[in-house]
């Protein structure tokens, strides 16, 4: 089980009530909703290993460069990610208790969560699971491989199980096209504008016909390929936009994620003296001994 760690406690930080403090009135929703949504998923799911993949850089160079445009919307004027204060005071802490309790935590500078998730369903020898209500993650479900999403959408507690058939149902492709898909629709979230007048369901159709952006890029090139005169000349005024920012879509798999990193999932805390000292200090008492016991009966 990969947890994306950012999308869970943005959501943990959005939907918990932020009137939770530590004695100093620092607010803890965002650490308690965290430490409780992981309490459910090894309770429900059972994983055998278990990684927090972190942010050592929300918006990688690579991907600027590529497309400066990328995340734009979301850089403070110091230029850092624009977040809430009282979640960023969180941060520190959910990394410290989660290496208390001996959960494998993995970021990588220069890349993103997303990026040490793709890597490690890339490395893969066994079934995944990976956690996110990041819609960009689904280009890694793979039935063939065993990947699949969790997705949190909804709230971890009603959360969706997406695999390749859930995948076509819903979008018209399977995960290994979602990245391809997502480039010609256009993503706002990540800044990314799409091909102009190019919706949903003409990116499914393109690429069920054509396979890829590699295959559709090939029919534009050929002019016998069959594409219509309108789409033609949308495609074809888009062409600087597909050439350039497919990087940006796409999940690295080749991130230097140390190759010893420890997932097996702890049953008793790595620190238990300092993970009790946590607790204590940050009123996390309830949601750390949930944990604990869910790890315990993992």
């Amino acid at each position: 089980m990969l947890l994306d760690t950012p999308s869970l406690y943005f959501r943990a930080f959005y939907g918990v009530p932020e009137s939770l403090t530590a004695p100093d009135g620092t607010p803890v929703n965002a650490v308690r909703g965290l430490l409780d949504f992981t309490a459910r998923l090894v309770t429900d799911h059972r994983p055998t290993h278990l990684v927090a993949c972190l942010d050592a850089d929300w918006r990688p160079a690579f991907r600027v460069a590529a497309f400066p445009q990328y995340k734009a919307h979301r850089v403070a004027e110091d230029g850092r990610e624009q977040m809430p204060a009282g979640l960023l005071a969180q941060i520190p802490v959910i990394e410290q208790v989660l290496d208390a309790f001996g959960i494998a935590c993995c970021g990588v500078p220069g890349y993103e969560a997303d990026d040490v998730i793709g890597t490690l369903c890339a490395r893969a020898r066994m079934p995944v699971d990976v956690v996110t209500g990041d819609r960009d993650l689904l280009q890694l479900v793979d039935d063939t491989r065993g990947v699949r999403l969790l997705y949190t959408a909804r709230g971890v507690g009603r959360h969706e199980v997406i695999d390749d058939a859930e995948m076509i149902r819903r979008y018209g492709v399977p995960g290994r096209a979602y990245a391809d898909f997502a480039l010609l629709r256009g993503d706002p979230s990540d800044g990314l504008p799409g091909v102009p007048g190019v919706g949903e369901k003409t990116a499914a159709s393109l690429l069920s016909r054509y396979g890829s952006l590699e295959g559709l890029l090939a029919a534009l090139d050929d002019p016998a390929s069959g594409l219509g005169p309108s789409l033609r000349r949308k495609l074809e005024a888009a062409r600087p936009y597909l050439d350039t920012v497919s990087p940006v879509v796409r999940v690295a798999r080749d991130a230097p994620v140390p190759a010893d990193l420890d997932a097996r999932l702890p049953r008793e805390p790595r620190h238990p003296e300092r993970l009790a000292e946590l607790a204590e200090r940050w009123a996390l008492s309830g949601p750390v001994n949930r944990l604990a016991k869910a790890l315990a009966a993992g």
